[in-house]
């Protein structure tokens, strides 16, 4: 894609919040070129917080952004999706503290997506291309980004749970592979953490019509939509985070039992090395895309 984008037309929606169980109204609407996705919190003056890496604020159990005191959570199935499909510049309105949570997966924000339509902007795309490997471990969970002609990620999880084990999820993202593969995935959760999570004041909102709840040994609210569908929301999870990065990505991500602080820390860590990425247009020199071409094989060998 060698132009920048924005939507065609305003779209919206309204749900509850997962942690807060908050009532909310999300409003989508075109931006200039160059602006990025920028959320307006509009119960208080439309004030602005960039969907960035500077602006995270925690990252337990969702992506929660925080700007001068302003806080915004659960931003990233919405991230996800405006990611994927290619969506460059947007005004993401607001008029709470939490996204609606919706069916607990980003299928409801492709649909909005795609009544919104697409608009090519005069302005070239300009993409971040990883030129080094760069890798975060932590006991054993890891996570690498690799040099990559496009953006791939490959995600495995491994829960102690009957129906979960071991899942791994590989795909080259953009609009049409997130759509079908990995957007209709939904969060999830153990019933044996609710109340402990609830004690703390997390997933207020959540219930049984918008994420998948796991008992010891069933899936409380069936059929799953994908036999993997843990596997492929990590991935979806992943998606969500890396878009912080604030550019489109030529590179390939790969985790291992990751998560969003796992996510962020490769995010904050790339962006602070200048020397692992260079910025870079659609139609550069195939010579330069490739000089540094390189294989993630010191995570993968150790999957």
């Amino acid at each position: 894609m060698a132009f920048q984008t924005t939507i065609e037309r305003p779209v919206e929606v309204s749900g509850i919040g997962l942690h807060t169980a908050v009532k909310s109204r999300l409003r989508l609407v075109a931006a200039p070129a160059d602006t990025g996705i920028v959320f307006r919190r509009t119960d208080l003056d439309n004030f602005e917080i960039e969907a960035q890496a500077r602006n995270v604020a925690r990252v337990s159990y969702a992506t929660s952004l925080m700007k001068k005191g302003v806080l915004l959570s659960t931003t990233e199935h919405l991230l996800a999706a405006l990611y994927s499909c290619g969506v460059d510049n947007v005004y993401a309105e607001i008029d709470n503290l939490e996204l609606p949570i919706l069916d607990g997966s980003s299928r409801p924000f492709i649909e909005l997506l795609e009544q919104a339509g697409m608009k090519r902007l005069r302005r070239r795309r300009r993409y971040l291309q990883v030129i080094k490997p760069l890798e975060v471990v932590e006991g054993d969970r890891r996570i690498g980004i690799y040099p990559c002609e496009d953006f791939r990620v490959r995600c495995l999880v491994d829960f102690a749970h009957p129906l979960v084990g071991r899942q791994e999820i590989e795909l080259k993202v953009n609009r049409e592979t997130f759509s079908r593969m990995l957007a209709p995935a939904r969060t999830f959760g153990f019933y044996d953490d609710v109340e402990r999570l609830r004690a703390v004041g997390l997933i207020r909102g959540g219930s049984l019509e918008n994420a998948i709840v796991l008992s010891r040994d069933a899936v409380m609210n069936g059929p799953l939509r994908f036999p993997d569908e843990f596997g492929r929301h990590k991935a979806l999870d992943l998606i969500g985070d890396l878009a912080l990065v604030g550019r489109p990505l030529k590179a390939m991500v790969v985790t291992h039992k990751g998560g969003h602080a796992l996510h962020v820390q490769l995010v904050t860590r790339l962006l602070a090395d200048r020397s692992l990425w260079v910025e870079t247009t659609e139609d550069a020199s195939e010579s330069s895309r490739h000089a540094h071409a390189t294989t993630p094989a010191t995570l993968a060998a150790t999957d």
